[in-house]
């Protein structure tokens, strides 16, 4: 496909104006910022309309097609979500209008407040962060704070040699240092380790459950116990409460805070769909430090609330992605406490369903039942054939490559997670998919090492491209 330089023709042009439309004293222009000597393209309004609705169907989403991202959980989304956040009510509504004026709105931001307390456990519930790495730096924030009110000298957090890199990146954007402790061979964080580490300069651990190999921790409850008789605070990352939700609240295996993302567990489109959302939730003696403003009730009221003693204050414009906390509303409504139980159910049965089928062929480092997710290896594949390869050679299969390399624990990790909303035929069609590329590793490897082969982009060099990338149409 050209690019949109290569098209067009000079003197071409999507509208054209007669000379009595320009303005009698135009203002002077330097010659060089003249069109004929800027290096843009002269299109017609067919070819501009026809290259980029052409361009637009080379780009693949959830809607087109299986999209097997571990620690993503790319499910499908209701479209009715999308109608209720179109709802005029919504959309015209103006962020610095009078409270009176904002019933409605604020009556949605307290319910799913109120939803997210029940659903995780915790005492309190702050809907502000924007991401979910955002609603980590919001909860190591607010664990920094708590200590320093307690006139505490507490610089170290403790994350597992598993975690999301955004946790130590959230670390240490708030001046703490991290400490890695050790997994052990069931894929738990290694309990002497976190003994041996977990001090009085500790201000506390960060861990996802379920982790990054879609293992629920066993330890969870002594985890939590041995940070507490420490005097340190247990934050989890909960990227993966689509697994949970419904079935378990994470309040109750000791966690003190948390931060959720509603973008996955509660289907708003995100990655390049749309913006996310990171909600936290506390514990009672943490609430006075969650981001102000709150949204309360009083007398039958809704306002927002910035009596909060110890906050460390806004951290996102008014109240946050207000569309995606709309669409997470929604589907939490529609589909009830009984749905939502469903989807962990569902998303647990579905990972474990390829789990089981997928093992007897590729190499699974951790053999227990998994989450919603599940992690396998490159580790004896035929012929020198990799983990990249295997994801390259998906695509000319049509299908989105799971997450790779990751987690680093892992050699040549391949992450699965097909998430709640996908069928029993498109998952026994991936792992068909999965077994034909592991025969041609056996019969045809550099077919399989030199995909892809039917995608208008080859095979990229991914170390250069990072190093040296060409960010302009030469």
């Amino acid at each position: 496909m050209k690019t949109i330089f290569e098209n067009g023709g000079e003197g071409r042009a999507a509208v054209q104006f007669s000379d009595d439309q320009y303005p009698t004293e135009a203002p002077k222009i330097e010659d060089r910022f003249r069109r004929k000597n800027l290096k843009i393209p002269e299109v017609s309004e067919i070819e501009v309309v026809r290259h980029y609705t052409t361009l637009s169907k080379r780009n693949y989403g959830v809607d087109l097609g299986f999209y097997p991202l571990g620690s993503c959980t790319m499910k499908y989304n209701p479209k009715v979500n999308e109608d209720m956040a179109k709802l005029e009510g919504f959309t015209n509504i103006h962020p610095m209008q009078p409270e009176e004026l904002s019933q409605g709105a604020l009556q949605m931001l307290f319910e799913l407040q109120e939803m997210m307390k029940e659903i995780t456990g915790f005492d309190a519930f702050s809907l502000q962060p924007a991401a979910g790495a955002h609603g980590e730096l919001v909860g190591v924030m607010m664990i920094k704070a708590y200590f320093q009110k307690h006139d505490k000298k507490r610089k170290k957090i403790l994350i597992p040699d598993s975690a999301h890199g955004t946790n130590p990146a959230s670390v240490t954007l708030c001046g703490l240092e991290t400490q890695e402790v050790k997994s052990d061979g069931n894929g738990n964080v290694d309990l002497n380790d976190l003994r041996q580490k977990m001090n009085d300069e500790t201000a506390g651990l960060m861990l996802t459950n379920p982790n990054t190999l879609g293992l629920f921790d066993q330890n969870i409850i002594e985890i939590c116990k041995i940070v507490h008789e420490k005097g340190g605070l247990v934050y989890c990352d909960g990227a993966n409460l689509n697994a949970m939700v419904g079935v378990t609240k994470p309040r109750d295996a000791g966690f003190d805070i948390m931060h959720v993302n509603f973008h996955k567990t509660f289907s708003t489109p995100h990655g390049c769909g749309g913006p996310g959302a990171g909600g936290v939730g506390v514990v009672g003696k943490l609430a006075s430090f969650l981001p102000k403003p709150m949204v309360n009730q009083t007398n039958g009221m809704y306002h927002l609330d910035y009596n909060i003693p110890d906050s460390i204050g806004k951290v996102k414009s008014y109240y946050g992605n207000f569309g995606v906390l709309v669409k997470a509303y929604t589907y939490i409504r529609a589909l009830g406490p009984d749905g939502l139980k469903r989807v962990g159910q569902n998303a647990v049965l579905n990972a474990n369903y390829m789990r089981v089928k997928l093992m007897k062929h590729f190499d699974l480092p951790y053999k227990r039942i998994c989450q919603h997710e599940f992690v396998i290896s490159d580790r004896n594949m035929p012929n020198g054939v990799t983990t990249m390869d295997l994801a390259k050679r998906l695509l000319d299969y049509g299908y989105h490559s799971p997450t790779i390399y990751f987690p680093l624990i892992v050699h040549g990790a391949i992450m699965i997670e097909p998430t709640e909303t996908e069928t029993r035929e498109t998952m026994d069609s991936f792992i068909e998919t999965m077994l034909k590329i592991l025969q041609e590793a056996q019969t045809t490897p550099e077919l399989v090492k030199g995909a892809p082969h039917t995608l208008p982009v080859k095979r990229l060099d991914g170390v250069k491209a990072a190093r040296e990338p060409v960010l302009t149409a030469r």
